[in-house]
């Protein structure tokens, strides 16, 4: 009886040695199977689209204020970094080089929700509201509209965000509406005199280089940001290439015919106040001689100057 006792015991150590070996072996093919297929799909899955990849790395400011607890300080410096860090990497992943007014082709369309999260976060970051005042209108001035009031209404003193809200309401043309946000700016405390005098131009000349030329120095004398003072130079470069494009154009027509070389017209250029190099080639406000289109009997800016074509 003690004999088939152990015999029984026995048999059923036997049976649950050979289900754990059974269920071991099982649990490795799975795994190795798992893995099979993981590396299959790796390498057969189509690409991923970046923009919906990029979407999910970021959330809402309302969530980030909740999640940040009381370091919404921090948070929106993060924010802030991320913003620039965003920008630079989609500009060095261009072989071309891309311009200010070439913003909207490097699909940033998370650059807003982000300044919008670090203002959410920090109300009072100025500098991420003229980032986005300078920027984001070649984007979508629709957006940096919406930061500049946004921004105005958490900081209703600082007169700066006004003048960059007439900036873009200048750039779009709407020349009332930029002399009205002047006018307001213009009654705040430590707001300058040409705040005033801006409002009184704007409906009478908005649309001239010399108030334009005023606009971008007075935008430059006005904010300590490096980024956005390079901007401007570029800016106030374009405007005076603007109007001495205007002055090329008239010496091409009253010359007649159009030059085979820029030499033919060197003397009326140089007449007409625009600086030439040694083979009478007008140059642009970057010191970068112009092109002569002889198809269309025009003038370009060469393709090495960082003036912004638009």
């Amino acid at each position: 009886m003690r004999e088939s006792k152990e015999n029984r015991n026995r048999v059923a150590r036997v049976a649950q040695w050979r289900r754990t070996i059974l269920l071991s072996l099982l649990i490795v093919i799975g795994l190795g199977g798992a893995a099979s297929l993981n590396h299959w799909l790796e390498i057969n899955r189509p690409p991923a689209d970046q923009g919906v990849e990029e979407e999910r790395l970021y959330v809402t400011g309302a969530a980030a204020r909740r999640m940040s607890l009381s370091f919404n300080g921090l948070v929106a410096d993060w924010y802030w970094m991320r913003s620039l860090q965003y920008v630079g990497r989609k500009v060095m992943a261009q072989e071309d080089n891309i311009q200010l007014s070439s913003l909207a082709a490097l699909n940033l369309k998370l650059l807003y929700p982000l300044l919008d999260t670090a203002t959410t976060l920090d109300p009072q970051f100025i500098s991420v509201y003229e980032y986005g005042g300078v920027v984001l209108p070649e984007i979508n001035a629709d957006y940096a509209i919406k930061l500049l009031r946004k921004g105005i209404e958490n900081n209703p003193a600082e007169w700066r965000l006004y003048y960059h809200l007439g900036y873009i309401y200048w750039q779009r043309k709407d020349y009332n509406a930029a002399s009205e946000v002047y006018r307001e700016g213009a009654k705040l405390p430590g707001a300058p005199e040409w705040m005033k005098q801006m409002s009184a131009r704007m409906k009478a000349e908005g649309g001239d280089y010399d108030y334009a030329r005023d606009m971008y120095s007075h935008m430059y004398d006005e904010t300590s940001d490096p980024k956005i003072k390079h901007m401007l130079e570029l800016r106030l470069a374009q405007t005076m290439w603007l109007e001495e494009r205007d002055k090329i154009r008239s010496a091409l027509s009253e010359y007649g015919r159009c030059p085979s070389r820029w030499r033919e017209i060197a003397q009326a250029l140089v007449k007409a106040g625009i600086e030439v190099d040694a083979s009478g080639a007008p140059l642009d406000p970057t010191g970068v001689p112009c092109v002569l289109v002889k198809e269309r009997c025009d003038v370009e800016l060469d393709v090495s100057s960082e003036i912004p074509r638009r």
